[in-house]
């Protein structure tokens, strides 16, 4: 956890496996961005199994082994980010905020063009993320999304915002997507989780 208490924390994560850099690896911090915010990297040689992130003001920091290889960082700071955002999303969004997030949404990359009349959860959309009827001006956003990265709850609310301009998905549509930087990360995102619930439940290992 970290040591600032106003600070937005992901609490500490074991590896999986130890890390295979060498020993040279430099404590110094490192700077990054992710997009949206910047990320701070910071090795320590105390820190040999775990892995933690929080929020510092306006940036991200990161802590991990000292001994990681660059692959193993560059991996975990892409799970712990999304682990930090799935966090903060929990935070129940109400139709209120959610509508105020399309708006916000609308101006910032479709000029405003898309104006819903209504934005809503529901617990009725159990084979698709998002729904909207452009006649009506209603988006209605599925439960499963709650605890998701707020990243992907935007690009949901974008792809419905997009809707009520073109109806189908054809390269018109796309476009209307193509400013949002998170387009591409956001459908892997959905697409494994749609995967994941594909899998079969495999029973538990016998103890010994």
């Amino acid at each position: 956890m970290p040591a600032d208490p106003s600070a937005h924390g992901f609490g500490e994560m074991p590896l999986r496996r130890a890390a295979d850099a060498s020993r040279g690896a430099s404590p110094t911090p490192k700077a990054r961005s992710s997009g949206t915010s910047a990320v701070e990297v910071r090795r320590s040689s105390r820190r040999r199994r775990t892995v933690s992130a929080y929020r510092e003001g306006d940036r991200t920091v990161v802590l991990i082994p000292a001994r990681m290889s660059e692959a193993e960082e560059q991996r975990w700071v892409t799970v712990m980010l999304d682990k930090l955002a799935a966090q903060e999303s929990k935070r129940m969004l109400g139709d209120r905020e959610l509508a105020e997030r399309a708006g916000r949404l609308s101006e910032q990359f479709l000029d405003g063009r898309a104006r819903p009349s209504t934005v809503r959860w529901v617990t009725n959309q159990n084979t698709r993320w998002g729904s909207c009827t452009p006649a009506e001006g209603s988006i209605r956003l599925s439960h499963r999304l709650q605890g998701m990265p707020e990243y992907v709850i935007d690009y949901v609310l974008l792809h419905e915002l997009a809707h009520l301009l073109v109806p189908g998905h054809g390269p018109e549509f796309w476009r209307l997507l193509e400013s949002y930087p998170r387009t591409e990360r956001a459908r892997g995102y959905l697409e494994g989780v749609v995967a994941a619930d594909r899998l079969p439940h495999l029973p538990a290992a016998r103890r010994e």
